[in-house]
């Protein structure tokens, strides 16, 4: 198997729902993500995928929809006084975790933005600082 991976960084807050330490709280990080795709075979110029589509595709989405915004998991018990407030919210279907970020990103969002490459969204690192960092890769 072939890999090509770009990273690309991103601000956002968010807080870890039931976390027993400081992540319970309202707090950001710089985040980096790194998207690693795969494919069996190189296209016609010996590419897994080009550079600008990992960017246009994967890149452009998490810029658009979590950078400088605030993630909070919809079961969060302040998500409906945050929402109220705050014009930035972004409320996901998980707590946001660097791991589920990460898996998220792999199982929902690679799928439906790389439809019609040859290239397979197969990793996710998402660093919250340069010390710490989660990795999910599919099966």
């Amino acid at each position: 198997m072939l890999y090509a991976e770009r990273y690309h960084d991103i601000s956002c807050g968010h807080r870890v729902c039931g976390h027993d330490g400081k992540c319970a709280h309202l707090h950001g990080h710089n985040y980096r993500i790194h998207f690693v795709c795969e494919s069996p075979e190189l296209d016609r110029l010996g590419r897994v995928i080009d550079f600008s589509v990992i960017k246009e595709r994967l890149c452009a989405w998490v810029e658009e929809r979590w950078d400088h915004r605030f993630l909070l998991w919809e079961d969060d018990p302040l998500a409906g006084q945050l929402a109220r407030i705050e014009r930035t919210l972004v409320l996901l279907p998980f707590n946001p975790t660097a791991e589920n970020m990460a898996r998220y990103l792999v199982e929902v969002i690679g799928p439906d933005v790389l439809i019609g490459t040859a290239a397979r969204l197969v990793r996710v690192t998402v660093e919250e600082t340069a010390k710490c960092s989660a990795t999910y890769a599919a099966s």
